[in-house]
C-alpha cells in the first residue's frame, strides 16, 4: 500500500486531480498496486476554511506520506491578502517542509501537437525535448524580504541569496539528468549584473569538472529566453535558479503547445516527492469541464517513476496520453482544426481506456 497525500487546491485543481486519480486507479487495477489517498486542504480553500494557506498539522500529515500530488493553488479571490497569508505560501511551506530543492520540468513537443505550438513549423520540426532543472527552495523567493520606510517613503525588498552548497546540489541533479539524455547542460544566470549569479557560474563550472562527458555552456537569462523561441532544439538540460526557472519553464511550456501539457516533479533530501502540473488555477474556466488534465496525469506518471520506482506503470500512463493525442482528442487549449474537441472528464476517460 502506497500512501499519497492528495492536495486538490483551488480553481481547476480539483478537476484535474480527479482525472489523475482515475488514471492511478486504472494503473492500480492493471498492475496490482494499492494506493491510499490522504486528502489535504491547502491554498485558498484552506484560507477560507482555516484562515491559513496550510495548517501545521496538515503539513505533518503530508510528511507521513510517500509522495504528494498537488493540483494548483491561488486565484484573484485572495490577491489582496498580506503576503504571508496568500495561497502561494502553501507551496513555499510544502517545498521547504519536504526539503524538495530540485524541480524537474520536462518540456516535450509531441509530434501530434506541432500545430499547437506558436512557433513556426520549420522551428518545431527540429524537435523540442527540454528538461528544466530549477532550484526550488533558495534564491529570492526564500531570501530576506520586507517593507520599511526609507527617506520618508515606503520601500519593499526581496533578496537573492545562494550558498555554495545549494548551488552544488542542484548542479549535480542537472548533470546526472544530462547523463541519461543528450549530455548537454545550459546553465542560465545573470552573471554580468548579479553577484549571486557570478557565484552560481563559478560553482557550476567547478561541478562540471566531475562530469567530463557532459557539455556545459553558460547563458544569460535574457538571451536564454530569446533562444528558447528562436531555436529551442539547441537545449537539452537547462539548469537555473528559483526565479529564472519559474519564468523560463512557463515559456518552455508554451512553445510545446500549452501550459496544460507540462508536468513537474520536486525532489530533495527526503523520499517524499511533490508532483504537480506547472499551470495555475485558471479560475476563469474552473467548473466548466474545459481544463486540460494531461499535465496532472503526467505528473502522476512522474510520481510513479521517481517516488515508487514503477517505470513500467509510468510509461503506461505516458503511452496512454500519446495514444489519445494520436487519435486526435484535444481539450480546448490544444485544439486545432480537424481534431476532436473534448472536455476535462472525457480526456481523462479516454486516457484511462488506453491503459
Amino acid at each position: 500500500m502506497h500512501r499519497i497525500a492528495v492536495i486538490p487546491g483551488d480553481g481547476i485543481g480539483p478537476e484535474v486531480i480527479e482525472q489523475a486519480l482515475l488514471v492511478l486507479d486504472k494503473v492500480s487495477s492493471k498492475f496490482g498496486i494499492k494506493f491510499d489517498y490522504i486528502f489535504i486542504d491547502a491554498g485558498g480553500c484552506a484560507i477560507d476554511k482555516y484562515g491559513v494557506p496550510i495548517r501545521d498539522e496538515d503539513l505533518e500529515l503530508v510528511k507521513k506520506c510517500e509522495a504528494t500530488l498537488l493540483g494548483a493553488v491561488g486565484g484573484p479571490k485572495w490577491d489582496n491578502l498580506p503576503g504571508n497569508l496568500r495561497p502561494e505560501q502553501a507551496l513555499l511551506k510544502l517545498r521547504g517542509g519536504l526539503k524538495v530543492y530540485a524541480n524537474l520540468r520536462p518540456a516535450v513537443l509531441y509530434d501530434e501537437l506541432k500545430d499547437s505550438s506558436p512557433l513556426r513549423r520549420e522551428i518545431v520540426s527540429k524537435g523540442i525535448d527540454i528538461l528544466v532543472v530549477r532550484e526550488l527552495i533558495g534564491g529570492m523567493y526564500f531570501g530576506p524580504k520586507g517593507r520599511e520606510i526609507r527617506n520618508g517613503e515606503e520601500v519593499a525588498y526581496d533578496t537573492e541569496i545562494y550558498s555554495v552548497s545549494e548551488i552544488e546540489r542542484i548542479a549535480k541533479v542537472a548533470f546526472e539528468a544530462a547523463k541519461k539524455r543528450r549530455k548537454k547542460v545550459t546553465s542560465v544566470d545573470k552573471a554580468n549584473i548579479l553577484e549571486s549569479s557570478r557565484l552560481w557560474r563559478e560553482v557550476v563550472s567547478r561541478v562540471a569538472k566531475d562530469y567530463p562527458d557532459i557539455e556545459l555552456n553558460h547563458m544569460y537569462v535574457d538571451n536564454a529566453s530569446m533562444q528558447l523561441v528562436k531555436d529551442p532544439s539547441q537545449f537539452d538540460v537547462i539548469l537555473t535558479s528559483n526565479m529564472f526557472g519559474d519564468i523560463l519553464s512557463d515559456e518552455a511550456s508554451m512553445i510545446v503547445g500549452s501550459i496544460g501539457m507540462l508536468a513537474s516533479a520536486s525532489l530533495g533530501e527526503g523520499s517524499i516527492g511533490l508532483y504537480e502540473p506547472i499551470h495555475g488555477t485558471a479560475p476563469d474556466i474552473a467548473g466548466q469541464d474545459l481544463a486540460n488534465p494531461i499535465a496532472t496525469i503526467l505528473s502522476a506518471a512522474m510520481m510513479l517513476r521517481y517516488s515508487f520506482d514503477m517505470e513500467d506503470a509510468a510509461k503506461t500512463i505516458e503511452n496512454a496520453v500519446k495514444i489519445a493525442l494520436k487519435e486526435g482528442y484535444r481539450t480546448r487549449d490544444i485544439y486545432t482544426e480537424n481534431c476532436k474537441l473534448v472536455g476535462t472528464k472525457q480526456m481523462g476517460k479516454i486516457i484511462c481506456e488506453n491503459i
